[in-house]
């Protein structure tokens, strides 16, 4: 795969980062873009800037409940009751907010984002709201399935209405924003929840929603100005509601099973049951569906099959762990809720470390086999170092079994969703990547529900083999300390430790009893085929692999995204360079740059393109002379235009570059290709190989410099 960073170099464009500063090309020429002043400003407008500010806000809405919400669980089990239902609070938002991704995303399409994201935002307020003001258990699950259906529209729509904002060369560069937002919420979410527990209310970690969806709301309605751009669907309404169905029944039958009735009772049995008939009903629909929500041809690709079973693990592992550990640190150890956030950080640690560095080693070399291996066998190590601490453990070593086990996650996220997209066939890159996303999505709400029935099984089997026989207080029992932690501190002393054991006990066996699970992903994971990588499925996204619930995108979209990452990633120096040495010159990488921007632009003025852009005048003019003295270009006036071996020159340029992004592309840039992918690349070799902006000025043609 040496190749491939050579050929994300040939990608990159004028939009990608300058070289470093004082670098030479031939003939002892500076950088040809090399900046020695302030750069021009980007080519979007300060109401698109403001537009994208708001969608980050209604990002950070979402995404940030998925995390604010686990150190402030022990606390809101405590005073609505119900300990056994802890994993409905965190399930419910899940299964609500995966059910809705993919319809968000078509609604969108067909009836326009910008009225779609405003719904979304109402809908996930009302429920943040109703939330906060929660008097039981069932209320607040109720409630959080409804906030879960804004927060699934909030993710999708929010990523895509960036697409209609910002022309496909800057689309990646602005989608990484909203990575950095996913990974800014995993590290501050757990620390606010603990926050607002502790110093205001739990209920505050559903009401500072509010201010923050109001301000956002405000500033779409005011600046966000889409092009509406109709794109009919048949939506397959059918299928979503049998799928979220049968997913439905399988958290019940996990969460209910053993504890509110027993795994052999009517209720169970007949959840079970009409769980498979629904799966039965769900496969006969997606045959004939024009527009599936989950392909079942994707299951006839291995690499699809096997990635979406260990991403279903990967999401089972890690969201079970994140809900249960902030009880074992607030109620076993004693800590606050906000110390809890601080403990739980060296796990986000090593997810976000691991699932970088593993990101960054297969965009360059291309192999990944070894990450889904290491990172299924890391992570049951993790939960395996879990399962041994008890009351007594210290902080240093909860740490590192804390950084161990995220390790274990990171390395196998990111590189999961790669390879499923590269596995499949070009019109079905959008679909596999929900799907594998989706998978995990399941994994999370199904792992939470089976901590959590293993929780209060072994939890009160522990309570009441430790009080058997034991004098305890007026009003407790071993039900009422199963309900509400907060009776530990009404024991006397002498029966605390029994009672913090019993806890401590519960919690690590749920890591115990999970391990099969993880080892089960390693087995599945030496069943992956390596196959080399496409050039532009190198480009990982953080948004794929770090949210909890699905990423919703066409297939257009997201190799748009990709292709624009990679023509960011390295300087344009070597670019042109590139592009030049492909197209059979030997020009300097500044006269290749000149050339493609006289080509888009019709006339250029070297001292203008110059004083408008960062490039200085020193090279533009060597690059000047060089085009005129192999007759690429002459002067009409100040302005430079070209000639016939000019024109024919650029255009040897520019489908250089085109060559260039369509080999990232590999076996997708077929003979039968679809139109939109060439009208894609076209539109993309036109942006990377011109100039950022034509600005009319005294007559004249001027550009700014990319």
């Amino acid at each position: 795969m040496a190749g491939d960073a050579r050929r994300a170099a040939e990608a990159t464009g004028p939009a990608g980062p300058a070289g470093a500063a004082g670098r030479t090309g031939p003939a002892g020429t500076k950088d040809p873009t090399d900046a020695t002043r302030v750069p021009a400003p980007e080519h979007v407008s300060g109401g698109v800037l403001v537009s994208i500010g708001a969608l980050l806000l209604g990002m950070l809405l979402a995404a940030l409940d998925q995390t604010i919400v686990s150190t402030a669980l022990p606390t809101i089990v405590s005073d609505l009751g119900g300990m056994e239902h802890l994993s409905w609070v965190v399930t419910a938002y899940m299964l609500a907010a995966t059910a809705a991704t993919p319809l968000w995303g078509k609604l969108g399409d067909q009836y326009g984002r910008k009225r779609l994201f405003q719904t979304a935002i109402v809908i996930f307020l009302v429920g943040s709201a109703l939330c906060g003001m929660a008097r039981n258990m069932p209320e607040l699950i109720a409630f959080r399935a409804l906030q879960g259906l804004g927060g699934g529209g909030l993710m999708v729509l929010s990523m895509a209405i960036v697409g209609d904002l910002v022309p496909p060369r800057e689309r990646g560069r602005y989608q990484g924003l909203f990575g950095a937002v996913f990974g800014a919420t995993s590290v501050l979410g757990p620390l606010l929840g603990g926050l607002f527990t502790e110093h205001l209310s739990w209920r505050w970690v559903f009401y500072v929603n509010l201010p923050v969806g109001v301000v956002a709301l405000a500033v779409i309605a005011a600046v966000l100005h889409i092009p509406r751009k109709a794109t009919r669907h048949v939506i397959d309404y059918l299928g979503t509601f049998l799928i979220a169905s049968v997913a439905t029944c399988l958290v019940l039958v996990a969460s209910l099973g053993g504890t509110t009735w027993a795994w052999g009772s009517p209720q169970i049995i007949g959840l079970a049951a009409l769980g498979v008939v629904l799966a039965c009903v769900f496969v006969a629909v997606e045959r004939r569906a024009a527009e599936p929500v989950l392909p079942l041809k994707l299951f006839r690709v291995r690499t699809f099959t096997l990635s979406a079973v260990i991403s279903f693990i990967v999401g089972f592992a890690m969201f079970g762990a994140m809900t249960y550990l902030p009880t074992f640190l607030q109620v076993v150890q004693g800590v606050s809720p906000t110390m809890s956030g601080v403990h739980m950080l060296p796990m986000v640690a090593g997810v976000l470390l691991s699932s970088t560095v593993s990101g960054q080693i297969v965009s360059r070399t291309g192999r990944w086999k070894v990450f889904p291996v290491a990172g299924t066998a890391v992570t049951t190590l993790g939960l395996l170092l879990l399962h041994q601490l008890d009351e007594t453990s210290s902080t240093a070593e909860m740490s590192a079994y804390f950084f161990v086990f995220g390790l274990g996650l990171g390395l196998v996220m990111q590189v999961l969703v790669l390879i499923v997209q590269n596995a499949v066939a070009y019109e079905d890159l959008g679909v596999a990547t929900s799907g594998a996303t989706f998978f995990r999505s399941i994994g999370a709400s199904f792992g939470v529900a089976v901590f959590g029935t293993v929780f209060a099984g072994r939890l009160g089997d522990e309570l009441a083999d430790a009080f058997r026989g034991a004098q305890l207080p007026p009003g407790v029992s071993a039900e009422t300390l199963k309900a509400d932690p907060r009776g530990i501190a009404a024991l006397p002393p002498a029966l605390r430790p029994d009672a913090l054991h019993a806890y401590a006990s519960s919690i690590t066996d749920v890591f115990l009893y999970a391990a099969p699970v993880a080892l089960l992903g390693f087995a599945l994971a030496w069943l992956l085929k390596e196959d080399r990588l496409r050039g532009s499925v190198t480009a990982p996204d953080a948004t794929q692999t770090l949210a909890s619930n699905p990423v919703e995108r066409s297939s257009h979209d997201e190799v748009c995204r990709a292709l624009s990452v990679l023509g960011t990633r390295e300087g344009r120096r070597e670019v042109y360079r590139k592009i030049t040495e492909r197209a059979g010159y030997d020009l300097l990488p500044a006269a290749s740059w000149l050339l493609l921007r006289i080509r888009r632009y019709g006339r250029v003025e070297p001292a203008v393109l110059a004083e408008r852009g960062p490039v200085p005048l020193t090279v533009v003019i060597e690059a000047a002379r060089q085009v005129e003295e192999r007759r690429l270009a002459v002067r009409q006036g100040l302005d430079l235009v070209l000639t016939d071996r000019g024109h024919e020159a650029a255009a040897r340029l520019a489908r250089a570059r085109e060559e260039s992004l369509a080999e990232l592309l590999g076996d997708w840039w077929g003979p039968d290709r679809p139109t939109d992918l060439t009208q894609l690349v076209r539109e993309l070799t036109g942006e990377l190989c011109g100039s950022d902006r034509e600005r009319p000025h005294d007559g004249r043609v001027l550009t700014r410099a990319g």
